[in-house]
């Protein structure tokens, strides 16, 4: 074998290796990559945990509507107007702030009686659509920091020609204060349950391996004295509004590793 054929086998010896070494470190990065993307295994144990907080309604909130017809749709919307400022003024009046009353519809619609002849057996006439007139209605909530006032409120909107009045609720202005406090328990219950069930079985805890929660919320039937106050006018009196107590639960899952 003479020189030249000996130079041409190592040549394409070398480009095998070179290839041979390209491919090793191509399945060993892959391989590693397998290897990170890989879940731990660990020994754990799952307990769960509750608490409760409480807290008074520190706002209200309800709703109203304003309607009225007319023959025209400009008319129909001129006495929403005028019927909505007085209501707003009145309860302005009581310390409703402006960025607590909020517009939640507007419209306007026409309005038709529809009249026709007498069936007979045969057939039935078409009926005659005939245009009345428009309705114009303006729906609005309204957020009433001072709790107490709350009655009182609702009487001025109403004797001021507020119509629909509806959906009133005592809530909390920042629910995640007793949210927090509420979850805080429910952390503290579950390791409390953790440590007793490590005892039982002889573990250590080590550290949390997942945390999820849930939240859910409600009125107790826990009442404080009932909000009502009677206007000049003792014959009419402003609603009792008991605002109650309300409670929030949180259920935590907590996940830890044991040894």
């Amino acid at each position: 074998m003479n020189t030249q054929e000996m130079n041409s086998i190592y040549k394409w010896g070398r480009f095998v290796l070179v290839i041979l070494f390209v491919f090793l470190v191509i399945k060993s990065v892959s391989s590693l990559q397998s290897l990170g993307n890989t879940q731990p295994s660990y020994n754990t144990i799952t307990v769960t945990g509750e608490g409760e907080a409480f807290a008074i309604p520190d706002i209200a909130n309800f709703s109203f509507s304003i309607s009225a017809d007319a023959k025209t749709v400009s008319d129909a919307q001129s006495q929403v107007t005028e019927k909505m400022d007085k209501v707003l003024d009145a309860i302005k009046k009581l310390g409703v702030d402006d960025k607590d009353i909020k517009t939640t519809d507007y419209n306007a619609y026409p309005r038709y009686s529809y009249s026709g002849g007498v069936c007979t057996q045969y057939s039935c006439p078409p009926s005659k659509q005939t245009l009345d007139g428009y309705t114009a209605t303006h729906s609005v909530t309204v957020k009433i920091r001072k709790t107490e006032d709350s009655g009182k409120i609702l009487a001025a909107a109403g004797d001021n020609g507020a119509t629909n009045l509806s959906g009133l609720n005592f809530t909390m202005d920042d629910p995640q204060v007793v949210t927090s406090e509420a979850r805080a328990k429910a952390i503290e219950d579950a390791r409390s349950r953790a440590k007793v069930l490590s005892d039982q079985l002889g573990v250590k805890l080590k550290r949390v391996v997942s945390f999820s929660d849930s939240t859910d919320g409600g009125v107790m039937p826990y009442y404080r004295e009932a909000v009502g106050l009677q206007t000049k006018d003792a014959s009419a009196p402003t609603p009792t509004l008991p605002t109650g107590e309300n409670k929030v639960r949180v259920v935590v899952n907590v996940v830890y590793e044991i040894r």
